[in-house]
């Protein structure tokens, strides 16, 4: 007898949660030597619902009073249907697709699961990952493309005003990665070279120029030695001061302390600089950092770069780089960056994400996170709240200012 020809039957029980219902349940029916065949659980708000899926043998009858019996002492719903064969296999092409909203609504969750059904996918699973500060869904489903979902339900994202990331299911969902981030305006809030800047008055006229090379107008090696020339003079003491200056995104601290925990590799990539991004690797416990190196002569800024500048390919290569050092695919990396310069390593990442990107930036990524939050990007991972919370219980508070 296959499988398919094996006679099962469904109980499903809800009602009000509260201890001792599953124990109830599944006691009620314990003696009659029926089989599990699956067995799933979940409570919203209050409310339980329990399903098991059994194969009764001779005893489908035994084991429907059984249950009926103790639902109705329990005040439970109970539903009871006859069938053959075990659940639905699991159809190839499995795929996380996690939503974010701020607030999520139902209209957004709706356009989502409709264009899912479109897709020809099934939502086999569904699971809500954080309440605040925002409101996080992950779906697994069967059947999915997700090239083509991505593509898809990034439209859907654009039109409702949320988050949509979509990555493979399964194995490829875990397991170590490699998570790299940019600096100025991922990591931390501000941009470098501008607080530089304003210690020679010329922070307005940097601004102007980092806007435009961000957003893909100019040639950003050109755009940066433009811009450290304006230093050329200032006494390195700024860069300690600037350090002491730094405000990291909220949710930074959280997010590199949650990934170190499950044993990721995490790296910093700026165009930046490396006399700035090596004390924050360094503070945060991150493993690799690359960023340009300022030229100083006795004690002053030159206006020069020391090397190649880490620009839009120097970021991919160090991306590749790190990743070759720690034995891993690119397929199991995350890249996190905000502008033009972090579109190369956000495309060869096996997951790029565009946090509080420009346009042309979002338009290009995987997928985009749009609130000012960093450790969000961990529900895109499939980590929830309350795992980061409880791992969290007992840490020091942090030194560096971060808001959360």
């Amino acid at each position: 007898m296959t499988s398919d020809d094996v006679r099962t039957l469904s109980i499903t029980v809800t009602g009000e949660d509260r201890p001792g219902i599953t124990s109830a349940i599944v006691g009620a029916v314990s003696g009659t030597g029926a089989e599990v065949l699956d067995i799933q659980q979940v409570a919203v708000h209050g409310h339980l619902t329990l399903a098991l899926l059994l194969a009764p043998g001779e005893h489908a009858d035994a084991l429907r009073d059984a249950a009926a019996v103790v639902a109705h002492r329990l005040g439970l719903t109970l539903s009871v249907v006859e069938a053959t064969g075990d659940n639905a296999r699991q159809r190839h092409g499995r795929a996380a697709v996690v939503v974010l909203g701020a607030p999520l609504r139902a209209d957004a969750v709706g356009l989502i699961t409709a264009r899912i059904a479109e897709h020809g996918a099934n939502i086999d699973r569904i699971r809500r990952l954080s309440r605040y500060p925002v409101t996080t869904v992950e779906f697994d489903i069967s059947g999915a493309d997700v090239d083509s979902l991505r593509a898809q339900l990034g439209l859907v994202a654009a039109t409702a005003g949320i988050d949509v990331a979509v990555a493979p299911g399964g194995l490829a969902r875990r397991g170590r990665r490699l998570v790299v981030l940019d600096v100025d305006s991922t990591l931390i809030q501000q941009e470098v070279i501008e607080m530089l800047a304003a210690h020679c008055g010329r922070e307005a006229e940097v601004a102007a120029v980092t806007e435009r090379a961000m957003a893909g107008e100019l040639d950003f090696e050109q755009s940066l030695r433009a811009r450290v020339a304006t230093l050329a003079g200032l006494p390195d003491s700024v860069l300690a001061e600037v350090r002491r200056d730094i405000v990291l995104t909220p949710g930074a601290r959280t997010l590199v302390r949650t990934l170190k925990r499950l044993g990721y590799t995490v790296g910093l990539v700026s165009g930046g600089f490396i006399e700035i991004v090596g004390d924050l690797a360094a503070e945060l416990g991150i493993d690799h950092a690359r960023a340009n190196r300022l030229e100083i002569r006795d004690g002053v800024l030159t206006g020069q770069v020391v090397g190649d500048v880490v620009d839009r390919a120097g970021k991919a290569a160090a991306l590749r780089e790190f990743a070759a050092l720690e034995g891993l695919p690119l397929s199991r990396t995350v890249a996190i960056g905000d502008g033009a310069n972090d579109l190369d390593m956000l495309a060869i990442a096996g997951l790029g994400v565009a946090f509080n990107a420009k346009p042309l930036v979002r338009e290009q990524a995987h997928t985009s996170v749009n609130v000012p939050y960093l450790d969000s990007v961990l529900y895109l991972l499939g980590i929830t709240r309350e795992e980061i919370e409880e791992a969290d219980l007992g840490d020091v508070p942090a030194t560096r200012p971060e808001s959360m």
